[in-house]
Order: structure tokens, then C-alpha cells, then sequence
């Protein structure tokens, strides 16, 4: 078998293109929350706390040279080492909020799943009729 060949049955099993729909929907899913805590959830804690921009949020770690903007872009453009916390504080945000969603999700689909009726009464096989019973018990019999 040939490595194309076995690359095309590994790429089209069915894992394999779940895993790339998953992917990509994280992905877009990522950005509407990235999009949720900045753009909504943020401001709101900014304003609660003093309207602090998260963004923002920074310490100078290294000389300034005369001149710069004491901004975030302006002193990374500059070449100024920051320790940039309010970028992580955001992420941070938006990473809580990501695994909450997700939890629900799970806990949503967990429960769909224990009240299924499929799920609640697995088929059990039906007892093989009193003539495959004998006939097997012959064929046993034959066998010694």
C-alpha cells in the first residue's frame, strides 16, 4: 500500500475530520469570546474599578529613552522591556470564561444523554430459540 494511499485513509476516517470541524470551530468560537470579554465584559469591570483600560495595564522594566509615549505600543516599539499584566488579566478572563461555557455545554449534553430513552435501556439480545439451543447442544455433543 502506498503512503498516499494510507494518507488518504488516514485523512478521510471520521476522527480525523471531526478534529478539523472541532478545530475550526473553536477557533471562530474563540473570537466571539475574546470579542464578549473585550469588547463587553471588560469595559463593564473597567468601569467598576475606575474605567482602567486592562489593556494597558503595564510595568517598565528597563530605561525609557527621552521622548517616548509611556504607552504600551510606544515603549514596545521603542524596545522597552514591559511586564504587560493587563493583556494577561484579559486572556486570563477570556480563558475563565471559554472552560465555563464549556462546562455547561458538557454538563448540558451529559444530562441529554442520561435522559435518552436509547440510552437508559440497552438492548438486551433475545434468548436463541428452543431448536438453536438443540441443535447446538448437538453440535457440541458430535465435537467430544
Amino acid at each position: 500500500m502506498g503512503m498516499m494511499q494510507e494518507f488518504r485513509e488516514f485523512a478521510v476516517k471520521g476522527n480525523v475530520v471531526d478534529l478539523a470541524v472541532g478545530v475550526i470551530i473553536g477557533g471562530a468560537f474563540g473570537k466571539i469570546v475574546d470579542s464578549v470579554v473585550s469588547d463587553l465584559i471588560m469595559p463593564v469591570v473597567g468601569l467598576v474599578f475606575g474605567k482602567l483600560d486592562f489593556s494597558n495595564l503595564f510595568v517598565v522594566l528597563g530605561p525609557v529613552p527621552a521622548g517616548t509615549l509611556q504607552t504600551l505600543d510606544a515603549l514596545k516599539k521603542a524596545g522597552v522591556p514591559v511586564f504587560a499584566y493587563g493583556n494577561f488579566l484579559t486572556v486570563a478572563v477570556n480563558f475563565i470564561i471559554l472552560a465555563f461555557i464549556i462546562f455547561m455545554m458538557i454538563k448540558q449534553i451529559n444530562r441529554i444523554k442520561r435522559e435518552s430513552p436509547a440510552a437508559a435501556a440497552p438492548e438486551v439480545p433475545a434468548a436463541p430459540a428452543e431448536d438453536i439451543v438443540l441443535l447446538r447442544e448437538i453440535r457440541d455433543s458430535l465435537k467430544r
